[in-house]
């Protein structure tokens, strides 16, 4: 079968999402969604949306423990400065959604409490050096997807990269579907 070719992306990939080939065999970044917020000459930088590490805030850092931030999902953000932690937060409107990236606590603090906004916070970052990612375009390592404005509120898990890859077209659903090992096809 040959392999669907990615649309061209956009010069500019803040707010997209990048989805992970299904030949990308990288472990910090198999069957991956990753949110973008930065694209530019000097590197680029997102979040993993469909890590979850199963924890909440007020597990990981005991000083959120009592507070309003406790119960905030916490997720791998990838493989960059993994002793960081990134809150992002998005607020929905009738036209799409606005991201708040590298969100202050104080401030997440006032968004947890707007029905409109999720919070989730994520250790560690994805995270390319100048050219590195467009690179990894011209290699077919990621497909480009516009950001759909109800992706956070579907479940993180693998399936998040089946969705929305397999969503993109039929050659697409076909290859999301098949198994990691050929045997078992």
């Amino acid at each position: 079968m040959r392999l669907p070719k990615p649309m061209p992306p956009p010069a500019n990939l803040a707010g997209s999402l990048l989805l992970a080939h299904p030949s990308l065999r990288d472990p910090n970044f198999r069957r991956t969604v990753v949110l973008m917020s930065v694209h530019s000459a000097e590197g680029a930088m997102g979040v993993v949306l469909n890590r979850p590490l199963s924890k909440r805030l007020g597990e990981v850092n005991g000083s959120y423990a009592y507070g309003p931030l406790s119960s905030v999902p916490v997720f791998s953000g990838g493989p960059v400065q993994l002793d960081q932690l990134i809150l992002v937060a998005w607020q929905r409107h009738a036209d799409g959604f606005r991201l708040h990236f590298g969100v202050e606590f104080d401030h997440a603090k006032e968004l947890i409490f707007d029905e409109t906004t999720s919070v989730r916070a994520y250790v560690g970052y994805s995270g390319w050096e100048a050219g590195q990612l467009e690179g990894e375009l011209s290699n077919n390592a990621w497909v480009v997807s516009p950001m759909m404005p109800d992706l956070l509120d579907q479940p993180p898990t693998v399936n998040l990269w089946r969705q929305v890859l397999g969503g993109i077209s039929p050659e697409w659903k076909l290859l999301v579907g098949e198994p990691d090992d050929p045997s078992f096809n």
